[in-house]
């Protein structure tokens, strides 16, 4: 993408942890920041207090006039057809009417709503670690886990927005019930926080800080701790088993993960790639690569701004997908 005209897009990326926010131009430049604590555990208006706050922010910087949209990527599921978001994390929202709500904040701004799964996606897809790739999966595993496809050089959003949500792929047939309600989803294998929780179950103990993170059970397995250890190498088998079923349906050549668990680096790809190989056993599935994002904590608001940019037409872009518009 690039952008002749100064057209700005106010990005919005809404997680279970943190509200981020930011105006974004056409060439994937954050020019201004805003960020608040998700308020998981409030009410509807209280979260949506957060995201207006973020959202004020933004729009009060001196760049507002430029602003011609609002993209935002958020937890799901979402419906994108009808505006609402219900993410699994955040239980004050169900449908919530998000558009709605970010359209009366901002003056009638057209509001584009994706998962934050497909936000990564467009993002790794337009400068990130699936550029030049016609079919991939991309993956957040963090608080939760999500994803995205792209499916013959073009996002695949799917009629809701939610296509390439694997986190909620069952990989454990009688295993754990997840939020979703569901039993065994890769989610509740594979996100931080059950990374952290599985950890001290088995006999990990954080240290004299008491941080009992996903980040510190990293460490600790990198100073190789077994529990640690054990706890990434089953989560890494989950996100295997999930992305060689992805590859089974739909051929993908690449699978990038990205999200604050990927920050632990080999300690998770390591036997991610190892067992990919016990699941990804057809020709045609063995060949995918596992990669790391490369936009880091960005890729959902660059994302997000992508899908919002490319659905309003506002930049002459070669767009998400690849193809010019």
């Amino acid at each position: 993408m690039h952008n002749d005209t100064g057209e700005l897009v106010a990005a919005l990326d809404i997680g279970g942890t943190k509200i981020a926010g930011a105006l974004v131009d056409g060439a994937g430049r954050l020019l201004a920041r805003a960020r608040r604590a998700t308020p998981a555990d409030g009410d509807a208006a209280t979260v949506m207090g957060a995201v207006a706050e973020v959202l004020g922010e933004l729009l009060a910087d001196g760049r507002r006039p430029r602003v011609r949209a609002v993209g935002i990527g958020s937890a799901g599921p979402v419906d994108a057809a009808e505006g609402t978001v219900s993410p699994v994390n955040v239980p004050g929202w169900r449908g919530f009417p998000l558009v709605a709500e970010v359209g009366r904040l901002t003056a009638g701004l057209p509001v584009v709503l994706v998962g934050d799964g497909v936000a990564m996606t467009a993002a790794e897809h337009w400068q990130g670690a699936a550029r030049g790739r016609a079919n991939a999966l991309c993956m957040v595993v963090s608080t939760g886990v999500g994803g995205g496809l792209v499916l013959g050089g073009r996002l695949h959003p799917g009629p809701t927005g939610n296509a390439g949500h694997i986190g909620h792929i069952s990989v454990d047939l009688d295993g754990d019930l997840c939020p979703c309600g569901a039993r065994g989803c890769v989610e509740r294998i594979a996100s931080g926080p059950n990374i952290a929780r599985r950890a001290l179950e088995t006999g990990w103990r954080p240290g004299p800080d008491g941080d009992a993170s996903a980040a510190a059970v990293a460490a600790a397995a990198r100073a190789g701790d077994r529990a640690a250890l054990a706890s990434f190498a089953r989560a890494a088998q989950a996100l295997a088993a999930g992305i060689a079923a992805t590859a089974t349906l739909v051929e993908i050549e690449v699978a990038v993960i990205g999200g604050g668990v990927a920050g632990a680096g080999e300690v998770l790809f390591a036997p991610l790639r190892e067992r990919l190989r016990d699941y990804a056993t057809l020709s045609f599935a063995s060949g995918v690569e596992v990669l790391p994002a490369r936009l880091g904590s960005d890729a959902g608001l660059v994302g997000a701004a992508a899908a919002a940019a490319d659905a309003c037409g506002l930049w002459e872009t070669a767009g998400p997908g690849g193809r010019r518009h």
